[in-house]
């Protein structure tokens, strides 16, 4: 075991856990180096590129990027292209912390990098990840690698702790999917907001259903981390995966059990993204 009952309550009580050491030195030096491989390449691009199996792009720049400060903020799938990410996403640590808290059986579900580079001004409005990713039952954990130090000035997740237990609230608004919650709702919970620092290699379990977002890079560090989520062997898909993947569905832990499990719960479906990312989802809806 690697988490101790404490953790594992803590967890279940709080809607999310930070854990240190979540992968090895090898491993993360190794994401490092990926991740700049692609930064660098970036340079050469202006406008979003590569390609997923549905036919979005699979690099994601932050609007202002150019070959000088360059603005790479998301790669959809690093595991279909990177034998490195690959390797976390099934034998991370982490992976098992997963598998003590919602189960032996469990499967990937998708995987993204996400990243603030210095200079930079991406920021994740306010939302719950389960709304965009429905499934018969909810034991669903967001994990949130940290491939560089997370410090309070460049932009680290924050989390409201035990709304994982609450409503799903709508991430729709006038007709329209924005990705987020409203105003009035991230006003109930402004006061309740921790937000979540640790070293390089420490990753960050998130109950699907907690009510999250981050601030603006502010800082000359960058901020990246590697977001896989994985879910119980036992639930099934009631909506499109929004990042669909060749390895989605993929049993990283036990075995198949040939059931369903299902969890009683209302909520809108979500809306399929049709742009490169949710990123650009968030910022449409501002507009």
């Amino acid at each position: 075991m690697i988490l101790s009952q404490n953790q594992k309550k803590q967890f279940w009580s709080d809607g999310f856990l930070l854990v240190e050491n979540a992968i090895n030195d090898r491993q993360l030096e190794n994401l490092k180096k990926t991740f700049l491989d692609w930064v660098n390449e970036s340079r050469n691009y202006k406008t979003d590129y590569g390609e997923t199996m549905d036919g979005r792009p699979r690099f994601d720049l932050q609007p202002g990027h150019s070959s000088d400060v360059p603005g790479l903020r998301r790669i959809q799938s690093p595991e279909e292209i990177s034998e490195v990410f690959a390797d976390v996403m099934r034998n991370g640590r982490s992976v098992d912390m997963c598998a003590e808290l919602i189960g032996q059986g469990i499967r990937f579900h998708h995987g993204k990098v996400n990243s603030k580079l210095p200079g930079t001004a991406t920021k994740v409005n306010f939302h719950q990840d389960f709304p965009f990713e429905p499934m018969t039952n909810d034991d669903m954990i967001t994990c949130l690698l940290f491939i560089d130090d997370v410090t309070l000035e460049n932009g680290p997740l924050e989390v409201v702790p035990g709304t994982h237990k609450g409503p799903l609230y709508s991430h729709w608004h006038n007709g329209i999917f924005t990705g987020s919650v409203s105003d009035e709702i991230l006003a109930e919970h402004e006061d309740k907001i921790i937000r979540c620092t640790g070293k390089a290699g420490s990753v960050c379990l998130m109950h699907a259903s907690l009510l999250h977002g981050s601030a603006p890079n502010l800082s000359n560090k960058s901020r990246t981390l590697y977001i896989s989520t994985y879910y119980a062997e036992d639930a099934i898909e009631l909506s499109p995966n929004h990042l669909p993947s060749t390895l989605t569905h993929e049993l990283v832990r036990g075995e198949a059990s040939g059931r369903v499990r299902c969890s009683s719960y209302d909520m809108q479906l979500p809306e399929v993204p049709k742009g490169t990312s949710f990123f650009a989802q968030q910022a449409s809806a501002e507009k």
